[in-house]
């Protein structure tokens, strides 16, 4: 893999919880009174004009202009037209990350499960339940209601999509150890599951690598194990087809060097 002429070097201790992320946003408390939407006529509208009409064409040239965008068997998908699915990537650009589930999924909507923080900016952040966020809640009463819309969106037929690193690692080229905690979805609603990976490739003009997204899938849960095995082994199918596709990088812009290794 080559090395940026302008690398950086990063110094982690935590590959489970340590944060790179530049922005520095105070969340907002997803409590009892967060309202996540609903199906109504009217929340579907503004759901179409801020999701369709507003963020699509945008995300598309944004992704097209820096980074050449381009998905790797998208046909992996063509049956999931309007039946739920789960999909899980690696997390490792803020603004793409936003937007790459969208063609991932098409033409299926998708609804992305974000930290509080995404839905905390300030002016934008009300409407970014619109664009299809979904806060992890505070407390069980929100748990409820966030356990009500995820069945109502998977009734839908749309896509969950869950980042399972949970933290932004900007452009890292492996894929970090996850639990299997956000497994437990797939797994309690008996939908199929697929994965994503980005990863960077060197442009021969350019500064910004190339994101090439490849698509996996899909992987089932095993009914005859226990669902605490079935939510362990599915995270094990994607972690492997995860780290097997992230062998593509072909550029490292940010190296990443754990602390207790440091020279």
């Amino acid at each position: 893999m080559k090395k940026s002429k302008e690398i950086k070097t990063i110094y982690y201790s935590d590959e489970l919880n340590d944060e790179f992320s530049e922005a520095k946003i105070k969340a907002i408390p997803i409590d009892e009174n967060y309202n996540y939407g609903s199906d109504s006529f009217a929340w579907r509208v503004l759901h179409f004009l801020y999701y369709r009409i507003i963020a699509f064409p945008l995300a598309a040239i944004f992704l097209r202009l820096k980074y050449r965008h381009k998905i790797v068997n998208r046909s992996a998908l063509k049956k999931m037209k309007k039946q739920a699915f789960f999909l899980f990537a690696n997390h490792t650009n803020p603004i793409a990350d936003a937007l790459i589930p969208t063609f991932v999924a098409f033409p299926s909507q998708v609804f992305v499960i974000v930290h509080a923080a995404n839905v905390s900016i300030p002016i934008l952040g009300q409407s970014t339940k619109y664009l299809g966020a979904l806060p992890l809640p505070e407390n069980l009463r929100a748990t409820k209601n966030f356990m009500q819309i995820l069945k109502t969106r998977i009734q839908g037929g749309h896509a969950i999509c869950i980042y399972p690193e949970a933290h932004i690692w900007p452009f890292y080229t492996k894929i970090r150890p996850f639990s299997d905690a956000s497994f437990r979805y797939p797994v309690q609603y008996k939908v199929p599951t697929f994965c994503f990976t980005n990863t960077y490739q060197k442009r021969r003009f350019s500064k910004n690598p190339r994101i090439v997204t490849y698509i996996d899938g899909p992987f089932f849960a095993d009914d005859n194990i226990s669902a605490k095995e079935a939510r362990a082994n599915l995270r094990n199918k994607v972690y492997n087809a995860m780290c097997s596709r992230a062998k593509n990088n072909s550029v490292e812009i940010i190296h990443y060097e754990k602390s207790s290794e440091k020279k």
